[in-house]
């Protein structure tokens, strides 16, 4: 018996408001999740992955045949059938459900060939109510079922089905119930759900991804400017007066630890790598903008920031004053919530070059989490 597997990934996702079959999980698309599923399984002959015109370059890493879909799902179903030559049965599945088992797919398999056309499905759990015309009734649950896929039947079966259709179906199913052919319904996996919405795919990037935490140190130290009039920026604010800190850029100390500790924690090198003081483009930068920047290193290599605990190390000017316009600075050019972020100060107890007042230090640790 030749089985041939469609994977549909030719919807639209009006109700995700993105293509979700793209969207990764675990580094892999969700439309291959389920192709892998059915290309190892040992009942399987052959995989065909049926697209929309939208998605088919960002497709082409399949290796087996793809198939432009239609604009409904059934039309996509059809679609399948024409290109599934020489198969005895065809199952149909959602590339939306990525998470699809080799004894869900063995079920229906077997179930066809005692019933001739079956899906998977689980027993309703919740009280389900009906409202026709504001009269609101409570259906029997033990009587309901919540349909999955793999659905399918033997070719002949479906193509009579689809020959004969009467009206659009939402299910592969439901047209062979409108030819007089009782499918079977097997047991499904409640694992085996369809990424619907954005909570959808959060949820399912939270059970199938390993999270890892990391913290970053940072450190720094500049002395005051010998110009009287050089601005001085501390923790993305500029202060009313100077004088500020000598430096390549416009030297805010604070921001350069926690460019550093970020950085760190995420194993990309530190400050001087990426934004290094031979270079003139940095002349007197805002360094807001190596804030930013290592935000965006940090997200390009999935890393988010959770949280950012910083100190300065100053006999003058006075820090904590200005602690909460810096927080806030801070948690914008991160992209926190400003409670995310913490900035504290301290003197060196008049020792040392920090207690001569001959410049400002700054530490920082950072949290980040992929």
């Amino acid at each position: 018996m030749k089985v041939v597997a469609a994977v549909l990934a030719a919807g639209k996702s009006t109700r995700a408001g993105f293509d979700k079959t793209l969207a990764t999980i675990a580094g892999r698309p969700i439309w291959r999740w389920s192709v892998d599923a059915y290309l190892t399984h040992p009942l399987v002959s052959d995989v065909i992955l049926v697209c929309s015109e939208e998605n088919r370059a960002a497709l082409d890493s399949f290796e087996g045949r793809i198939v432009l879909g239609g604009v409904t799902r059934q039309s996509s179903a059809r679609c399948a059938l024409d290109a599934a030559i020489g198969a005895d049965v065809v199952l149909f599945h959602d590339a939306a459900r990525p998470f699809v088992t080799e004894p869900v797919i063995t079920r229906v398999i077997e179930a066809i060939g005692r019933s001739g056309a079956a899906a998977a499905a689980v027993k309703v759990v919740d009280t389900i109510k009906s409202i026709n015309g504001g009269e609101v009734s409570t259906l029997d649950r033990s009587k309901l079922w919540a349909m999955q896929t793999p659905q399918g039947g033997r070719m002949d079966l479906l193509w009579r089905a689809h020959e004969l259709a009467s009206a659009e179906a939402t299910d592969d199913l439901a047209l062979l119930e409108q030819i007089g052919i009782q499918p079977e319904l097997v047991e499904a996996d409640p694992r085996n759900y369809k990424i619907t919405t954005a909570e959808d795919l959060t949820r399912a990037r939270h059970e199938h991804e390993s999270v890892e935490t990391r913290v970053g140190f940072g450190y720094d130290i500049h002395p005051f400017s010998p110009e009287p009039s050089r601005p001085m920026w501390l923790g993305g604010v500029q202060f009313p007066s100077g004088p500020g800190l000598d430096g390549h850029s416009d030297a805010d100390v604070l921001l350069h630890a926690i460019v550093d500790a970020l950085l760190g924690a995420a194993g990309l090198g530190d400050i001087g790598q990426h934004f290094p003081n031979s270079d003139s483009q940095w002349k007197d930068c805002a360094s807001v903008h190596f804030l930013r920047s290592a935000v965006g290193l940090l997200a390009a290599e999935g890393w988010r920031v959770i949280n950012i605990d910083a100190t300065v190390v100053a006999e003058m000017p006075k820090v904590m004053p200005f602690s909460g316009a810096m927080r806030a600075a801070i948690a914008e050019a991160v992209g926190l919530e400003v409670a995310r972020v913490n900035v504290k100060a301290t003197t060196n107890e008049r020792l040392g070059s920090i207690g001569r007042n001959e410049g400002i230090a700054a530490f920082a640790t950072a949290m980040i989490l992929r």
